[in-house]
């Protein structure tokens, strides 16, 4: 179990009911691959099944930029080529559409954001391909519109490199996950909900048997640090020494030895955010903070 999640038989079950979901998608490949064999698709078939997100319901899973929520499985079938490779290049989902359309003998169109993996796919190592792709970006903007008062969301973006996490939270003052009701236009629980004592808590979290788990224990002193890392507020800035720190547990971002580290991860996010006309960057950086991004929902 990584060190975020607490180590008891319910959040164990839940961790083992993911996987198992994991195993029946794999199922459902074995059928589908089988299916392209049988109709003599299978040699001229590309193949790459992914994920948008870690575990839903999970601590500094879905809607986080930590490892957990962010690093997803990517696994590709190529025709003709060499299988029981795994590539370290950094990649992210946003390459799928360049590459598609380079396999399909398609120009990808000229500033589209991100970059082909053919070489990747059609390469007959392992490692490091490309030695340029060693960084990936992250962000996110909101999950629940009504998770925080007026539909604000929570402004992350992330630098991932080899040995390093830098997250900036550019409104470290708001809720991670949301609230701890389900916010009103007023920014509290309706009256209705205070009457039945259904409030929602932190709505950006999915439910799940660890997300109850973890409210129901949130006073007790030996699970304090577990809960806040789930809900708490943030600082602007978070960095993790990935080689000491592999779970993530420990933010360095204030600590001295990390500063001139801190202070080139930061640049580098600002400068790469700012060449891709970033809106959380560019301007005044509130363009997702005003309408139409935080009018209210409508059927």
């Amino acid at each position: 179990m990584p060190k975020f999640l607490p180590d008891v038989p319910e959040v164990r079950e839940d961790v083992v009911d993911n996987l198992g979901e994991a195993q029946a998608v794999d199922a459902y490949v074995g059928v589908l691959m089988k299916m392209l064999e049988e109709t003599g698709q299978l040699d001229h078939t590309l193949v790459v099944i992914s994920g948008d997100h870690g575990m839903g319901g999970m601590p500094g899973a879905k809607c986080n930029l930590y490892d957990f929520g962010l690093s997803v499985a990517m696994v590709a079938r190529v025709p003709g080529g060499k299988g029981g490779r795994v590539v370290d290049d950094f990649v992210s989902l946003p390459d799928l559409a360049p590459t598609f359309m380079e396999v399909g003998g398609v120009t990808p169109p000229a500033g589209l954001y991100g970059r082909s993996m053919k070489k990747q796919l059609q390469s007959d190592q392992g490692g490091q391909i490309d030695p340029e792709r060693t960084w990936v970006i992250g962000g996110r903007e909101r999950h629940v519109a009504t998770a925080r008062e007026d539909n604000l969301p929570y402004p992350m973006r992330c630098l991932r490199t080899p040995k390093f996490l830098y997250i900036r939270n550019f409104a470290p003052d708001r809720w991670p996950m949301g609230a701890p009701y389900s916010a009103t236009a007023t920014g509290g629980p309706s009256a209705e909900e205070l009457e039945k004592n259904t409030f929602i808590a932190y709505p950006d979290m999915d439910a799940s048997p660890t997300k109850a788990w973890l409210i129901l224990h949130q006073n007790d002193p030996a699970w304090k640090w577990h809960f806040d890392r789930a809900f708490g507020k943030r600082p602007a800035e978070e960095l993790y020494d990935l080689q000491k720190d592999p779970d993530e547990t420990k933010n360095v971002a204030d600590d001295p030895a990390y500063a001139t580290r801190k202070d080139q991860l930061s640049k580098e996010l600002m400068g790469k955010l700012t060449d891709a006309a970033d809106p959380r960057v560019t301007g005044d950086g509130l363009t997702f903070d005003r309408p139409p991004f935080t009018d209210p929902v409508t059927d």
